[in-house]
This record gives C-alpha cells, sequence and structure tokens, in this order.
C-alpha cells in the first residue's frame, strides 16, 4: 500500500465525509507535514504504520475526540498539546483572543487568564502582543501540565508563567490591567445530552457550570474584580443565549462600559466590561 491508498482506505473505514480527519491521522503516522503527505503519495506504507492507524481508527469509532487521538490541535495558528482531561480549543473561542488582542493596544499589559486548560486564550495573547506579562491559573493538575508544555512549545517561558489555584474560593494579591475567562459554562442537566466527543471525554470540570451555567460568571465578577486595576478589564467567553445574562451579573457587580461581541456566525460571544474606580 502507498501512502495515497493509505489515506483512501482510512477515510473510508472512519465513514463518510471523513476525507480531511483521514489526511490529519495519517500525517500524524507518517510524521508528515500536508505539503510532503501530497508529494508523496506514491511512497509506500510501512507495517508499523498500519498498525498505529488500526489502533487510531479504534478509539475514533468509539467516539474520542480527533484531537485527543493526535495529540495536538490548532488554535489562532499555532500549535497546542492537548490530552484527554483538559478541554479542547476550539475556534469559537478565537473571538475571545481576538477581541482582547484588538483592546489592549501598545502599552505595558498584564494579564490573568483564569481557567486556562490548555493555556490558549493567554499563550495566544503572548504570541500576538508582547507588550504583555501573562499569568495562567486552573484548579487541575492536568491542565496545568498540558499548559507548561505549551508555554515551551511556543517559546513564551519568559512571559507566560501557570499556576494552581481555585478561582472559585482564591485570588491572587497582585492586580492585572486584563482577566480574561473562558470558564465551564454548560449547564449540569445539559451534559448528559451533549454529543459522545465532548460528554465523555473531555473533562467535566471543565463543562459544568452549575445548574443554570452561570455559577463562574457569578464569582469571578464579584471576586476577580478585586484582581483588576481600576480600569481594568474582564473578558468572559460566553455559551449561546448567555449574553444578557452575563452583562447583568458584571452590571450587579459595579462593571462599567459593558460590551457584547458577536461572532462570525452573528452569535453573542463575548462580554467584557471595565472595572470602575471608585472613590
Amino acid at each position: 500500500m502507498v501512502i495515497s491508498e493509505f489515506v483512501r482506505e482510512t477515510a473510508k473505514q472512519l465513514g463518510d465525509n471523513a476525507r480531511f480527519e483521514a489526511e490529519l491521522m495519517v500525517m500524524s503516522v507518517m510524521e508528515m507535514d500536508r505539503t510532503r503527505l501530497v508529494l508523496n503519495g506514491k511512497l509506500p506504507v510501512m507495517p508499523q504504520h498500519t498498525y498505529r492507524m488500526d489502533k487510531m481508527i479504534e478509539r475514533r469509532k468509539k467516539g474520542e475526540p480527533l484531537q485527543y487521538i493526535l495529540g495536538e490541535t490548532e488554535f489562532m495558528s499555532l500549535d497546542f498539546f492537548v490530552r484527554e482531561g483538559v478541554l479542547i480549543p476550539r475556534s469559537d473561542t478565537e473571538i475571545l483572543v481576538e477581541t482582547v488582542i484588538d483592546k489592549i493596544g501598545d502599552k505595558k499589559t498584564t494579564v490573568a487568564d483564569i481557567c486556562t486548560g490548555s493555556g490558549c486564550i493567554g499563550i495566544s495573547i503572548a504570541h500576538y502582543k508582547k507588550n504583555t506579562d501573562v499569568e495562567l491559573f486552573d484548579i487541575s493538575d492536568i491542565a496545568l501540565e498540558t499548559a507548561e508544555k505549551n508555554i515551551k512549545r511556543n517559546n513564551l517561558s519568559d512571559r507566560v508563567k501557570s499556576y494552581k489555584m481555585d478561582i472559585l474560593n482564591e485570588y491572587p494579591k497582585k492586580k492585572y490591567d486584563v482577566v480574561v475567562s473562558n470558564p465551564p459554562y454548560i449547564e449540569k442537566a445539559v451534559i448528559e445530552t451533549l454529543q459522545t466527543e465532548v460528554k465523555d471525554y473531555e473533562p467535566r470540570i471543565a463543562l459544568d457550570g452549575g445548574e443554570d451555567g452561570l455559577d463562574f460568571y457569578r464569582t469571578i465578577s464579584e471576586k476577580w474584580k478585586e484582581a483588576l486595576v481600576p480600569g481594568g478589564r474582564l473578558y468572559f467567553e460566553v455559551g449561546i443565549g448567555q449574553a444578557d445574562s452575563v452583562l447583568r451579573i458584571m452590571r450587579s457587580h459595579g462593571f462599567g462600559d459593558i460590551q457584547i461581541v458577536k461572532d462570525l456566525n452573528n452569535i453573542p460571544r463575548v462580554v467584557y466590561g471595565t472595572r470602575v474606580e471608585t472613590i
């Protein structure tokens, strides 16, 4: 079997519309980028390659997310290591990063990324804004180990640090210009209705936002306001239909100039506001 046939056979085993996934899996097994995959379609496939592929296909058919199988994913045009136990970065979250980057400007800025998971939000901000120092916070050891690998993978150890913290009950004593978060926001009762890739594989701790999905927004808006300098901004990603509720929560805790940003599908996806200086 040659590589081009290997791709077709993999796609066939995966099912309908699986060509793209098949290419990614073959690229991983053959340790090739897409260009080499195309240019070397006539090269032979060795038995060790088909053995590895059989194991990957078996995992995928059980519903395991492709990103966990490959051990990596792309976010904001950067490469991130991912593993089971850490929420998979999604394109929906890129609008959050883009909003923060757009608003930061050119002045030196300190950023706290809370519920960081893989670290994709804070690391992406640091990559694209060289004037930022970023600290990543999570309660999960697996998440922090993953974030550390991604800091090193993206060569940002000088400006990005990670820390273990229960963000619902703690916050650092220092102040930040920006606090950004993609917190758990799925309603508890809804989790079991999600697709297999999510409910059976992604960490429940990164999904469960409480009975109405808003627990983290309430606590972060109240507690982490104290971690912002006056005039500092809090940025949230929100789930579908949650933007107005999160806006009201932030307003009730004294945030001003609260804005809602829609994604490319015209869905309200980001809510952010400013800590109003009090006298």
